[in-house]
C-alpha cells in the first residue's frame, strides 16, 4: 500500500511520524487496516461512512473531520499518511497546533468563518452523542434549550461588512474552550477510542426522588466533568437536595458530614438562575478561606461556563459555622472577600450573594448580586481508585481490557468472536 510505507516523500507524514513510537504506529496501522478492510477497498483507504462511524459522530461535524483528515482532497478516501499526520497534529501537537485545528474543524460550512450556525450544527452533533449515553434518568427537554444554554457562552461577534451572520474569532473560540472544557475536550478527542470526551457519570440517588426535581440533568453533568479529571467522573451522589430534606443549613451539614470527598453545590434561584461551585476539600468548620486550586465556579442556567482559579488569591472556599463575630459570616461560599464573595449562601439558606471575583475570573453568577435561594442540592464525587480499574479490567475478556482495540474489531466483525 504506496501511501503507508515508510518510504514515503511526504514531508509532512515524515514529521509526523516522529511523534509516535515503533508500537504506536504499528498499532495505527493495525486500526488502519481493519478500518480498510471495512471499507472494502483493498486495504487502501477508509471510506466516509466507516471513518464517521469509528470517531462516533454523523452529520456536517463528522463530514468536516473527515474533509481535514483527509486534508479537503475531496476523493473520499482517507489514507494511512492522513491519519498519521492528522492524529501528529490533532493529538501530539502543541496546544495552539490542537486549537487551530478544532478552530477549522468548527467551520463545518467550509466559508473561512466560523459563524453561529457552525456553532449550532457542531454542538447539535455534540450534545446529541452526550445524550445517546443513558446511564441515568433525566428530566425531558428541548434540544433546541439545550442547545441555547451552550451557545449563549459564546461571545460572538456582528459585522455586517464581513459576514451576514455573527461569528466566533480565534481568539473568542480560545476563551470559548476555557468556559466550555466540556467541549473543548470532546472535539480534542474525536480520533480517540469511542467515549473520550463524552463520558457523563453516573448519577446515583434514592428511588423515591422524582428525577424531575434533581437539577443536575445529563448535559449539566458532562459539562461540569468536563472540568475534572478521569477519576471523578464515575459517580456522583446525592447527598442533600432541599425539596427533599428541607432549605435547612444544619440538614446540609448533617447530610454531608459522611462524605469526606469533593462535592458539587448547585443553586437555582427565584430568577430561574442555576450555578455553583466544586468543592475540593469537604465542607468542614473553618474561621478563614481554605482548600486547593482544584476548587472552580460554574454557571448551569441560562448559560454555560466553567471559571478555574486565576491564581490571583487563595480564597477558594468558605465554611463558616456559629461564629458569632460579623467578619466571619456564618455559611458556605467560594471566591473573592468577606462580604464580597464569588458565590455566598448564608447560614440560613434563605439569601446570599454573588460577584465579580478575580478569585475565579467570574462575572455575578445570577441575574443580580444579591441572590434568593429556591432549590439547593449537593453531590458527593466519588473518586475511582486504580484499583478499581484493575478489577473492572480483570473482569471482562482480553478483548474487553482494550476499548480501542475491541471498537476497531467491531467494526470488522470480530468482537463477538470471543464472548
Amino acid at each position: 500500500m504506496g501511501n503507508s510505507q515508510s518510504s514515503s516523500t511526504n514531508p509532512r507524514f515524515a514529521l509526523a511520524k516522529r511523534a509516535f513510537t515503533e508500537k504506536k504506529l504499528e498499532d495505527l496501522k493495525s486500526m488502519f487496516d481493519s478500518l480498510a478492510a471495512q471499507s472494502q477497498s483493498n486495504g487502501n483507504y477508509i471510506s466516509p461512512s466507516v471513518f464517521k462511524g469509528y470517531i462516533g459522530v454523523e452529520g456536517p461535524l463528522g463530514d468536516r473531520m473527515f474533509d481535514l483528515v483527509t486534508q479537503k482532497r475531496k476523493d473520499q478516501k482517507l489514507t494511512f499518511e492522513d491519519l498519521v499526520i492528522a492524529k501528529g497534529t490533532y493529538e501530539k501537537g502543541t496546544n495552539n497546533d490542537i486549537e487551530e485545528f478544532i478552530y477549522q474543524l468548527l467551520d463545518v460550512f467550509d466559508d473561512g468563518i466560523v459563524g453561529r450556525s457552525d456553532l449550532e450544527a457542531v454542538l447539535t452533533a455534540v450534545l446529541r452523542n452526550i445524550s445517546s449515553h443513558e446511564n441515568h434518568p433525566s428530566e425531558p427537554s428541548s434540544e433546541r434549550e439545550v442547545l441555547d444554554i451552550f451557545l449563549n457562552a459564546a461571545n460572538l461577534t456582528t459585522d455586517d461588512k464581513q459576514c451576514a451572520e455573527s461569528y466566533i474569532s480565534f481568539e473568542e473560540f480560545r476563551s470559548w474552550c476555557a468556559r466550555l472544557p466540556s467541549v473543548r475536550k470532546f472535539l480534542g478527542s474525536l480520533l480517540s477510542p469511542r467515549d473520550s470526551g463524552s463520558e457523563v457519570p453516573i448519577l446515583i440517588y434514592p428511588e423515591s426522588i422524582d428525577p424531575a426535581v434533581l437539577l443536575l440533568r445529563k448535559e449539566y453533568a458532562w459539562h461540569i466533568g468536563g472540568a475534572l479529571p478521569q477519576d471523578e467522573l464515575h459517580e456522583w451522589r446525592l447527598l442533600y437536595h432541599s425539596t427533599v430534606h428541607g432549605l435547612s443549613f444544619n440538614t446540609f451539614l448533617g447530610k454531608i458530614s459522611d462524605d469526606k470527598g469533593p462535592a458539587l453545590l448547585i443553586i437555582k434561584d427565584k430568577e430561574g438562575y442555576i450555578y455553583g461551585g466544586y468543592a475540593s476539600q469537604p465542607w468542614e468548620k473553618h474561621a478563614d478561606f481554605y482548600g486547593d486550586m482544584k476548587s472552580f465556579l460554574f454557571q448551569l442556567y441560562p448559560k454555560t461556563s466553567v471559571y478555574r482559579p486565576t491564581g490571583a488569591n487563595t480564597n477558594l472556599q468558605w465554611c463558616a459555622i456559629n461564629f458569632s463575630s460579623e467578619s466571619i459570616p456564618n455559611g458556605i461560599g467560594f471566591g473573592g472577600r468577606v462580604h464580597h464573595f464569588g458565590l455566598f449562601i448564608s447560614a440560613n439558606f434563605d439569601q446570599g450573594h454573588t460577584f465579580t471575583c478575580t478569585t475565579f475570573g467570574s462575572p455575578s453568577l445570577s441575574k443580580t448580586n444579591q441572590i434568593f435561594p429556591e432549590v439547593i442540592e449537593c453531590w458527593g464525587v466519588a473518586i475511582k481508585r486504580a484499583q478499581d480499574d484493575n478489577h473492572d479490567r480483570l473482569k471482562g475478556t482480553v478483548l474487553d481490557r482494550f476499548k480501542e482495540d475491541r471498537h476497531m474489531l467491531n467494526m470488522v466483525g470480530l468482537a463477538n468472536s470471543s464472548q
